[in-house]
């Protein structure tokens, strides 16, 4: 079974690269993701040459932007950071997600301190280094810090948004065609439809004339906007409407006993008293009875494995 790249910082997998020698083993990473994602690891500050062990070190603004300076003391370590930075970032392009180590200097995707020049607290809301660099070179990669995936409405909106950039990439690499481009809008229209109703109806008239621009100037527009969308928290509101939809397809599979207990269950969840894999489980039953073709191809029935269990907990 193919696994799929995804990039980690090391210190997540257990190895013992933090500054003092440690490490933050993210058990869920090694044990769970593991078993359909290729880890990647890569620790920016080691791999940069500050060693193990090595001094702290925290972000100062300084008049020429901000700096990678030690917490004691003012060796700097910004150029050799930089210039890591930009010979690593060429070769991660065939990834298809990031986790990235929460409150660090370099890994950090948010909430990083930044210092005066004295050292001192002046905000709270910066980035690391190379979590920045990495966030502005692949705009569309899907990233996530290891301590939010202890949440289970992120945890798995990020396992999806994984699956669903992978598509996307293996059908560039195959050869971007307008019936490639499509077919991906067929397979992903529900998942849209559930994050984001004003870009499923945006997107729907940008491919209606492929030959109003380039192919790849249209595809470039498309899959920002689509990444933007899949990243966006779904109610269960916009889930009970994308399984509405769903059941409309399902006519022929569903007497009025089975509509009725579809509906009943679908409102269960609209008040939170069962997690979306019961009305879903239904409603993939209802297609494994009498498919229908246009649903086959749906990636919101199973967007990611079934065993990662991650609707028990949405």
């Amino acid at each position: 079974m193919r696994r799929i790249p995804v990039g980690i910082s090391s210190c997540l997998l257990g190895e013992e690269v933090r500054h003092d020698g440690g490490h933050k083993h993210a058990r869920y990473c090694s044990q769970v993701l593991s078993r359909y994602f290729e880890f990647r690891s890569l620790c920016p500050e080691l791999e940069a040459g500050l060693g193990v062990p090595r001094p702290a070190i925290h972000l100062r603004r300084h008049q020429d932007g901000l700096r990678l300076i030690t917490t004691k003391g003012d060796a700097d370590h910004t150029d050799a950071m930089q210039d890591w930075i930009h010979q690593t970032l060429p070769h991660l392009g065939d990834l298809r997600g990031y986790i990235l180590k929460a409150k660090s200097p370099s890994c950090g995707m948010e909430r990083i301190r930044i210092h005066n020049e004295e050292g001192n607290v002046i905000a709270r809301d910066g980035r690391g280094l190379f979590a920045d660099a990495l966030i502005e070179a692949y705009p569309e990669l899907p990233v996530e810090e290891e301590g939010r995936l202890n949440d289970s409405h992120l945890r798995e909106n990020f396992v999806e948004r994984v699956y669903a950039y992978d598509d996307w990439c293996s059908m560039i690499e195959n050869g971007l065609t307008r019936t490639s481009l499509l077919d991906f809008h067929t397979r992903h229209k529900f998942q849209l439809l559930a994050h984001c109703q004003k870009t499923y109806r945006e997107l729907g008239p940008l491919l209606s004339d492929l030959k109003s621009a380039p192919l790849e100037s249209i595809a470039r527009d498309y899959i920002t906007a689509f990444m933007a969308a899949m990243q966006k928290r779904i109610s269960r509101g916009d889930h009970a409407n994308a399984m509405q939809h769903l059941m409309g397809f399902l006519h022929d599979a569903l007497g009025p006993q089975d509509r009725k207990m579809l509906s009943e269950q679908i409102d269960a969840y609209v008040r939170g008293e069962v997690p979306l894999i019961v009305p879903m489980t239904l409603l993939r039953m209802a297609q494994r009875r009498e498919p229908v073709a246009y649903l086959a191809h749906q990636n919101y029935l199973t967007p990611y494995p079934d065993d990662l269990g991650l609707r028990n907990h949405v």
